[in-house]
């Protein structure tokens, strides 16, 4: 039986989930696919042309209205990652022989580098937090935690009171795709984490009894609504617009690397399987992780220790 075309996305969405793929992504893939779909349809405009009967000239095609209406290399890219990873899918469910994709160029574009603070300037927004305020040693707290261990913003929304050692200095994440691992957490950040911790009572009466940080009423923070709040400290060092709650994790990346950490170790904090597109990951222990980090990073020890 011949699938239709609907029918053949939500089987490909499926299989996305079944990866461990996150909702972002799978819907990603979902909207860049449809748009596929309505370009070939206007070839057709009164029957239904099948995505498993597509040629590459279709996608060529594709390519150059999504030039004609103002694309980026960047974002046609991402549209060719979509359809790649589709008819990859196809070929291996035998629903065609050989992928339209096989023909096809990927445009060229210059990689856009990540912005990031220098380390004066993260040390000028980790003293801004007015430590005479409770929501001050909150937000202090949060800041360490995201510069110290390179977290994403819903990773340290998600953040509950088991999941981190302050003793070891640890910390459990679930990232992308519920992928869990687990990183250092430096003494400046845990210091702060302890001072938080100390007032986190006082946040509401009906407090979320599992996450860590916690809103003024006392639960749990969504990370559109986490952002709003830690972007004000942002606005306040950065020289230009453009940096966000990530430029903090690139940050983290630039200054362990500037320091000269090993670059599987980063990639293993950061939960990436690759740094960059010519890295390949490869896996580091939690124990070599860990020396890394205690070896390089800015914040891995408490200011006053002289030792380091």
């Amino acid at each position: 039986m011949t699938l239709s075309n609907q029918e053949l996305l939500i089987k490909f969405t499926d299989r996305l989930a079944t990866e461990g793929k996150s909702r972002r992504t799978i819907s990603g893939y979902q909207l860049d696919l449809e748009q596929f779909c309505a370009y070939i349809s206007q070839a057709s405009p009164t029957s239904e042309l099948p995505l498993a009967n597509a040629k590459a000239q279709m996608i060529k095609g594709f390519m150059h209205w999504l030039y004609q209406k103002g694309d980026t290399n960047r974002s046609i890219s991402r549209k060719l990652s979509a359809l790649n990873k589709f008819y990859t899918w196809l070929k291996l469910e035998d629903y065609i022989e050989s992928s339209p994709m096989d023909r096809i160029k990927r445009p060229k574009f210059q990689k856009k580098l990540p912005k990031h603070f220098t380390e004066d300037e993260m040390k000028t927004l980790l003293s801004i937090p007015d430590l005479e305020d409770k929501f001050g040693i909150r937000n202090k707290a949060m800041l360490e935690l995201i510069y110290s261990s390179g977290l994403r913003l819903m990773e340290l929304a998600a953040v509950r009171i088991q999941d981190i050692d302050l003793h070891r200095g640890l910390i459990r994440l679930r990232g992308k795709g519920s992928k869990e691992r687990i990183v250092p957490v430096g003494d400046p950040a845990i210091a702060a984490i302890r001072e938080y911790i100390k007032i986190r009572s006082t946040f509401g009466e009906n407090q979320d009894p599992d996450k860590l940080f916690l809103t003024h009423t006392g639960k749990a923070w969504d990370s559109k609504q986490l952002g709003l709040i830690l972007q004000r400290y942002l606005s306040l060092v950065a020289q230009q617009e453009g940096y966000t709650l990530h430029t903090l994790r690139h940050s983290f990346a630039t200054h362990l690397l500037q320091r000269g950490a090993d670059i599987r170790a980063i990639q293993e904090m950061l939960g990436h399987s690759k740094l960059s597109t010519t890295e390949v990951y490869t896996h580091v222990t939690i124990d070599d992780i860990k020396k890394e980090y205690l070896r390089a990073h800015l914040r891995s020890k408490d200011p006053g220790d002289t030792k380091a």
